[in-house]
Order: structure tokens, then sequence, then C-alpha cells
């Protein structure tokens, strides 16, 4: 586990994943960042045109990530064995870790282990080449969007974690816009492109219903 030294708000969980600069990703990430300054989240998350999908959904993919570990990195001295003995989203939803290659069958583990595990394996995604290229005309492979449909719905669970079980903390730390934000741009840009199965939002569908509503 990496909690790197500093003040509260740059902390991350995780080493942060960089995009390298000067490639296109790292202008498709510029373009992002500059359509979210707008205030319309819809339109941001549109796939911009003339842009390959798969590219658009990988640099998503990395944001997300850093941005959840960012989030998380501010609450894990709250996110403990103790105070958080499972995985879990409220009282009817609780998680079981298995990554398919390590760990083939799911096991029951605390938020904090569980959340360390999932990262740890998002991590192994975005930087192994072979599944998310950085490199110009290196083309993404068949699997790509079964990864990131993958990778996005278990980033999903820490958000759900962390609006159930932590909330109060967050809003201690006076994080709530932040949190907001990040997590309406997240499902904004899942919806949009029919990432996550509407079952596995159901922990925080109530806030999802709320958050688009807004938008209307």
């Amino acid at each position: 586990m990496c909690l790197c030294s500093g003040s509260r708000s740059s902390k991350t969980f995780k080493p942060k994943k960089n995009i390298p600069e000067g490639s296109h990703q790292y202008e498709l990430l510029k373009h992002a960042e500059a359509t979210l300054g707008s205030g319309n989240l819809r339109q941001a998350v549109m796939l911009p045109e003339g842009e390959d999908l798969n590219e658009w959904i990988a640099v998503n993919t990395v944001d997300f990530f850093n941005q959840i570990n960012m989030l998380y990195g501010t609450i894990t001295e709250f996110c403990t064995e103790t105070s958080c003995s499972v995985m879990s989203a409220g009282p009817r939803y609780e998680y079981h870790w298995a990554d398919g290659t390590n760990i083939k069958k799911p096991i029951k583990c605390s938020a904090p282990k569980y959340i360390d595990y999932l990262m740890t394996w998002v991590q192994d995604q975005l930087d192994d080449e072979t599944l998310f290229p950085s490199k110009i005309g290196v083309p993404f492979p068949k699997n790509f969007m079964s990864v990131a449909k993958t990778i996005l719905k278990r980033l999903f669970r820490v958000y759900a974690h962390i609006y159930h079980q932590h909330f109060d903390s967050v809003m201690q730390l006076q994080e709530e816009a932040h949190l907001n934000t990040s997590f309406k741009h997240f499902i904004f840009f899942v919806q949009e492109f029919n990432l996550i199965d509407r079952r596995e939002l159901a922990p925080l569908q109530d806030l999802i219903e709320k958050l688009g509503s807004k938008d209307r």
C-alpha cells in the first residue's frame, strides 16, 4: 500500500498512473479536461468527433483510476480492518474478491484488503501494453472492451463503499463536492457507452437518479 507524503489532498492510495506527455492519449486527456471545465458533463463524456472509441475509453479509465485512487487515499485512515471488516456498500451489498488468476475462488475480506487487491489489479491492467497500448498505431486487443468494463465495474465498488460507509468522513474533510463531481462524471461516462450493467449500479441507484435528474 502506498500513501505518498504531502498534504491530505495529494495523497494517493497507489502511485498515480501517468499518460505520456506528447502522446495522442495525452492530447485526448487534455481535451477531456477542457470540456469538463465547461460544466456540461453529459457533453464532456461524449466521444470527440473522429476519435477512436477504445482510445477514449482507455484515457478516461486511467483518469477514473487516478481520481478514485486520490479520493480513497484521503479516507484510508477511516477504512480499517476493524471499521470495515467486510467490503460492503450498505447492509444489502457485500463484495468478495477474485481476479481469475491469482485468486480464482471469491474470498471474503475486509474493505481495505479488497480495495488494495482491486487497485493493484487495475494498475496491472493499465500497465499492460498489450491491453492498454500507449504507442500510436498499436491496436487495442479484441478483448479490450470487456477488460475495460470489468475495471469500471470494480472501480464503481470503491465509490459505493465510500458513499455508504465513509460519507461522514468525506464531509468532515470537506471533500463531498469533489467526490460528487467525480462520481457524476464517472456515471455519465459509463451510461454514455453502456459500460456497467444496471444491476451492478444498484447500491447507488437513488444517488444516480438524483444526479441524472438535475441534468434533465
